[in-house]
Parts: structure tokens; C-alpha cells; sequence
């Protein structure tokens, strides 16, 4: 669905939405993660609406929500913050594409919420992302992030680097 949903915004000369939350991490984990809805960052909601409506979404409170494919999709974030947030682009099947946030950016928002809100599926889910890409990820990247004062989460960040697994 994300997939369509960016070729209608692409079509209109729009740039791709990027897929955030659960289902990104559902994607990164390789379904170790489940989740009910899709999350995009979006900055131009007027578009996305458009998009959205075109594809048979109706607007229920904060969500889109197509009844007969039982989907719904919600645009909490506006856009990424920072400009230089890593994605990875995914082609599928049909010529389609999506854009999904970085690794890097879900394993510090699992860093919070282990570490702020005590979420113990989110520490288990930051370990699991960290042993499966830990060659892959841009560590100077990551690190910077979580010794951001609104993450605070670089000493945990390092301990999960060290793990032997």
C-alpha cells in the first residue's frame, strides 16, 4: 500500500512519504515485530490527503482508514527531523517503491522508549536491530543522535555495541 501511495504522490510531482513506526521496524526486524497501521512522515498533508482519498482512504479521527482492505494509515510526523536522516528505498514488485526510515533513526527511538518510558519490548527490539545491522549501520551517525540531550541514550547505545551475541 505504501508503495501506491507514493506512486499517486509521485505522479503529481510530489516527493515519496517515508515509512516510520511499527512497520518499518516490522520491515528492519523481518517480522519479529507485528503492527496494525501504517506510519508516514509527510510534510504536505494536503497532498497526502489527495493521495489517500484517491485510494479509497477515509479520514476516521487521526487515521486514514480503507474499510475494504483493512488498512489505516496515520501521518504523525510532518517530516524527519534533521535533514540528513538516512532511509532506505525498497523497490517492489510492479515498478512500485517505498521509502523507509533509516535503522539507525528506529533503534534510537526504541533506545527512548526503553530507556524513558521503560518499555521492555522496545529494549528487546533495540538489541535485536543492533545485532542484525551492526555491520551495517553508521555508527557516527548513531552515536551523535543518542548523545542528543532529548535522547540521552549514548551509554546504552555503547553497551548494545559491545554486547557479544
Amino acid at each position: 500500500m505504501v508503495g501506491l501511495i507514493t506512486r499517486v504522490l509521485e505522479e503529481k510531482g510530489k516527493p515519496a512519504p517515508i515509512l516510520i513506526g511499527g512497520l518499518a521496524l516490522a520491515y528492519y526486524s523481518r517480522e519479529v515485530y507485528f503492527t496494525s497501521d501504517i506510519d508516514l512522515a509527510y510534510a504536505d498533508r494536503e497532498a497526502l490527503d489527495a493521495a489517500l482519498t484517491s485510494l479509497g482512504f477515509v479520514k476516521k479521527g487521526r487515521y486514514w482508514v480503507q474499510n475494504e482492505l483493512d488498512i489505516a494509515v496515520e501521518a504523525p510526523a510532518g517530516s524527519l527531523v534533521g535533514e540528513e536522516a538516512p532511509v532506505e528505498t525498497v523497490e517492489l514488485e510492479g515498478g512500485l517503491r517505498c521509502v523507509i526510515l533509516g535503522v539507525e533513526d528506529l533503534v534510537i527511538d526504541r533506545m527512548n522508549a526503553c530507556k524513558h518510558w521503560k518499555s521492555e519490548i522496545d529494549c528487546e527490539m533495540a538489541e535485536i536491530l543492533i545485532a542484525r545491522y551492526k555491520e551495517d549501520m553508521d555508527w557516527a551517525y548513531l552515536e551523535r543522535k543518542a548523545a542528543l540531550p532529548e535522547n540521552g541514550t549514548l551509554t546504552e547505545l555503547l553497551a548494545l555495541k559491545n554486547k557479544r551475541r
